[in-house]
C-alpha cells in the first residue's frame, strides 16, 4: 500500500552508497518507482524468486479483486525493472513444463526495498489503520439506524478474524523452513518443484514447508 505517483529512491540510494562499499548500485538507472513497480518488488522479495505467471497470481491475490493484474501490464514492468537494475532473471526448465523466466531481486534492488520499507513501515501501518476506520464508518453509516448495532458487531468480528489471519501469516513469510538441494534457495511456501531451478523437492522438504506454520 504505497501512496503517491512515484516512490523517490534518490535519498535511499545515496544513503546506501555511503554505507556499502561494494559497487552494487552502478546498474541502477532509475531513482523513482511507481507503487505497482514497488509492489512487484515486494512480491518477488517475499517469495525469493518467482516466474511472471506466479507474480501475476500473487498480485491478484494481493489486490483481492480491486484490480486485476494482466500479462500485458506486468511483463513490460518486469522487463523495465530488469533493465533498470532492480531485477535479475534466470531461464529455468521445469521438469513438468516449458522453460520459464524466473525473477529475483538484485543486491541493489533488495537493499533499496528493505531500506524503503524500514523507513516507512509504521507510517504505512497508520495509513492502513486510518483507511480501515474510514471504510468501516462508511459501511456502518450506509445502513439504517435500526440495524447498525448488528452491523457494528459484524464489522468487529470480521476485523478480529482479519487481524488473527495477519498475525498467523507473518511468521510463514519470514521463517523459511526448507532449501533446494540443487541451488540452495530458501523456500517458504509449499511447492513440489523449486521455483528457481525447477528441481523436484524431496517429500520431506515439502513436509517441512507445509508444517512451517505449525512450528513455533
Amino acid at each position: 500500500m504505497w501512496l503517491g505517483k512515484f516512490l523517490d529512491l534518490e535519498d535511499d540510494i545515496e544513503m546506501l552508497r555511503s554505507k556499502i562499499k561494494q559497487e552494487i548500485f552502478k546498474k541502477i538507472k532509475k531513482n523513482k518507482l511507481t507503487p505497482l513497480e514497488f509492489t512487484i518488488l515486494e512480491v518477488i522479495f517475499n517469495s525469493n524468486a518467482l516466474s511472471g505467471y506466479d507474480i501475476i497470481q500473487t498480485l491478484n491475490k494481493h489486490f483481492a479483486g480491486t484490480w486485476k493484474a494482466k500479462s500485458g501490464t506486468v511483463y513490460p514492468i518486469l522487463s523495465k525493472l530488469q533493465r533498470n537494475g532492480f531485477l535479475n532473471f534466470k531461464m529455468v526448465k521445469s521438469p513438468i513444463g516449458p522453460i520459464r523466466k524466473i525473477y529475483s531481486l538484485t543486491d541493489a534492488g533488495e537493499e533499496l526495498l528493505k531500506l524503503k520499507v524500514n523507513k516507512n513501515f509504521f507510517d504505512q501501518l497508520k495509513f492502513l489503520e486510518n483507511f480501515i476506520i474510514e471504510l468501516a464508518s462508511i459501511y456502518v453509516k450506509s445502513h439504517t439506524k435500526q440495524v447498525r448495532k448488528e452491523i457494528i458487531d459484524e464489522v468487529l468480528t470480521t476485523l478480529n478474524k482479519s487481524f488473527e489471519r495477519i498475525k498467523e501469516s507473518i511468521p510463514s513469510t519470514l521463517r523459511f523452513k526448507a532449501k533446494c538441494t540443487n541451488c540452495g534457495i530458501e523456500i517458504g511456501r509449499k511447492v513440489a518443484y523449486c521455483p528457481f531451478c525447477g528441481t523436484q523437492l524431496a517429500p520431506e522438504e515439502e513436509s517441512k514447508i507445509e508444517n512451517s506454520n505449525v512450528q513455533e
